[in-house]
């Protein structure tokens, strides 16, 4: 999925929303690349779980614009990324297989983030 196109922020670690309360329960998100990969940090406390066998989601940097437009409110073009809202406030997340599943204070952390703008992932004009 990688490509040499450039995007900024250039790569990156692992990060959560400036707005996450505690760094242990959050939506984690690491830019390389084209690539936006999202996982869940709850996944990694729990010590019975493989790190090899973790969940992570993985799409291009136009489709989670795309995503993060749509969750905003700012569109309504789905993408292969879906986020759902039940009935209990946990949001899941999906793409393909995989599922990831937010607490109500997980996901407005997340989305408070990113209407700030701290998940955009934009092209560098060549």
């Amino acid at each position: 999925m990688q490509t040499t196109a450039k995007y900024q922020p250039e790569s990156t670690g692992w990060f959560t929303s400036s707005r996450t309360n505690n760094g242990n329960q959050c939506v984690e998100v690491r830019f390389d690349g084209d690539a936006v990969l999202i996982r869940d940090s709850k996944y990694r406390r729990n010590p019975e779980h493989r790190l090899d066998d973790e969940p992570i989601i993985t799409v291009a940097a136009a489709e989670w614009m795309s995503f993060l437009a749509t969750v905003l409110g700012r569109q309504t073009l789905r993408t292969a990324l879906i986020a759902e809202t039940g009935a209990d406030g946990h949001t899941t997340l999906k793409h393909r297989k995989i599922t990831l599943v937010y607490t109500p204070g997980e996901w407005r952390a997340f989305v408070d983030g990113a209407r700030d703008g701290e998940f955009d992932r934009s092209p560098v004009s060549a």
